[in-house]
């Protein structure tokens, strides 16, 4: 039997938390598959069938693919199901949208989070916000995982020469749901989850106008401008600046935490990271114990010196 792993894509080039996912199912043993469910994107499929490690690609191609719908996508799965016994995708957004569904119909648990693959059967995976690590042993003949692409390196992007079949696309029955419409932050800056530096706010940065000195610092830098919970709920900035438990997971090898006090739900988005520094004026802010360099000072007075010295 085989691992299948769903891709994600923007249409244009394959996401980089598919190879970390790719990383992932290599440590299970097996041949590894991709998914890549599109609306005929030749560069993506060029992109997969590269990637090392990769045996096969199969290709679900539709219009309706053009908008990723949970509904279909799990039809997609349901419909090879016999051939594999794991499938893999990231615990991002899509992911966490995607696999459950596709559990559910399988009638399967579905195992969340991975962070590390002990042997076929047996996976760590974070629990309580990250404060504990569990190791959890599955008795089920197929598996559903997502997972936590920063726990993984990734597999290559290149040398791989995967077969592509096209596979063909089966009925959706009794969807109640549908496209509406997509709502994207455009910018320069790499991308949070990707980003070698972030530079992250938190309700310290009082509006979002303030988040205009920490734009500033992170042009200098080339980073990805992430926030907490608190300062999204605040309005300060969209929902998808988010890092923490219920946003993104992030592991650059600099993190910057600006005004964010380092609640529990926040550090179990981002304390992967390699050097964390944290800028605050409450010296007893918890982020202090899980940074490796603090500053206690008015993050007003600090971010201009900071961009100044850039």
């Amino acid at each position: 039997m085989k691992t299948l792993v769903i891709a994600e894509h923007n249409s244009e080039n394959l996401s980089a938390a598919t190879l970390s996912v790719v990383d992932a199912a290599k440590k299970l043993g097996r041949d590894i598959d991709l998914l890549v469910a599109n609306n005929s994107c030749s560069s993506v499929l060029d992109e997969a069938k590269s990637v090392e490690g990769v045996r096969t690609v199969l290709n679900f191609s539709h219009e309706k693919f053009t908008n990723e719908i949970a509904e279909d996508i799990a039809a997609c799965v349901v419909s090879v199901k016999d051939d594999y016994d794991f499938f893999l995708t990231s615990s991002s957004t899509s992911g966490k949208n995607n696999l459950p569904r596709v559990a559910a119909l399988l009638d399967i648990q579905q195992i969340s989070e991975v962070t590390e693959v002990l042997d076929e059967k047996t996976f760590k995976k974070p629990i309580y916000a990250g404060s504990c690590i569990a190791t959890v042993q599955s008795t089920q003949e197929k598996n559903a995982l997502t997972i936590r692409t920063t726990s993984f390196e990734k597999a290559n992007a290149a040398g791989g020469s995967a077969n592509v079949i096209t596979k063909d696309v089966p009925e959706t029955e009794s969807r109640k749901s549908g496209f509406v419409k997509n709502e994207l932050t455009v910018s320069d800056r790499p991308e949070l989850t990707s980003a070698d530096i972030v530079v992250s706010g938190g309700r310290g940065m009082q509006n979002g106008e303030n988040f205009a000195l920490l734009e500033a610092v992170a042009t200098k830098l080339n980073a990805a401008v992430g926030a907490s919970r608190a300062a999204v709920d605040s309005g300060f900035v969209p929902n998808d600046y988010q890092v923490g438990q219920t946003g993104k997971s992030v592991a650059p090898n600099l993190y910057i935490a600006v005004g964010i006090s380092g609640a529990i739900q926040h550090l179990a988005g981002m304390k992967d990271s390699k050097t964390i520094v944290a800028i605050n004026k409450d010296e007893e802010a918890p982020i202090f114990k899980v940074a490796d360099y603090g500053l206690v000072a008015d993050l007003f007075e600090a971010l201009p010196d900071l961009e100044s010295k850039l």
